[in-house]
């Protein structure tokens, strides 16, 4: 199966913000990047086309042509929980040392860890129905990294050396 991993177009989020699963508004540059997200899908016959619930993600996907684009709530980006919408520099949490230091594993303060999402998206991949040929997906950067790391493109440990770009398409196999 081919999966095409939509990230969402720049968010309207001042640099250095958490944000996760806060539903953030989008840059005013929205459509002039969903319009070459359009161009690039444009001519590929998707089995099926799955959504974020995050209004930056379905607004893409709507955009695209896919109003109908099944909405999934385990597409969404990490639950950054009590850091949400705080400056990374501000936040006052002592555990957020620990987290940086372990990630993988380490929730953050009322949120979750990276173990958590990919949890989710492994679950959201075993339940696909079975014979899907090519999958859309729009969703988030967090999102996107457990889906290389569930293909094999890449390691835990190396998954953000290349964090996807606002308003790109990546595309991976799954062996079913």
């Amino acid at each position: 199966m081919k999966l095409y991993l939509i990230r969402h177009t720049a968010v309207d989020v001042p640099q250095g913000v958490c944000y996760g699963q806060t539903d953030v508004p989008l840059k005013a540059s929205f459509e002039q990047e969903a319009k070459a997200v359009a161009k690039q899908l444009s001519l590929i016959k998707f089995d099926a086309v799955f959504t974020s619930p995050l209004t930056r993600c379905v607004k893409l996907a709507h955009y695209c042509g896919f109003a109908d684009a099944v909405i999934d709530d385990r597409l969404q980006e990490l639950n950054f929980g009590d850091w949400e919408m705080q400056p990374w520099d501000a936040i006052q949490d002592p555990h957020l040392d620990t987290w940086y230091k372990d990630y993988i594993t380490v929730r953050t303060t009322g949120g979750e860890s990276f173990n958590d999402l990919h949890r989710r998206f492994c679950d959201f991949i075993d339940d696909l129905p079975c014979g899907l040929e090519q999958v859309a997906i729009f969703t988030h950067g967090g999102v996107i990294n457990s889906a290389r790391v569930y293909s094999k493109a890449t390691t835990l440990q190396t998954m953000f050396d290349e964090t996807p770009r606002y308003g790109s398409v990546t595309e991976l196999t799954i062996n079913e």
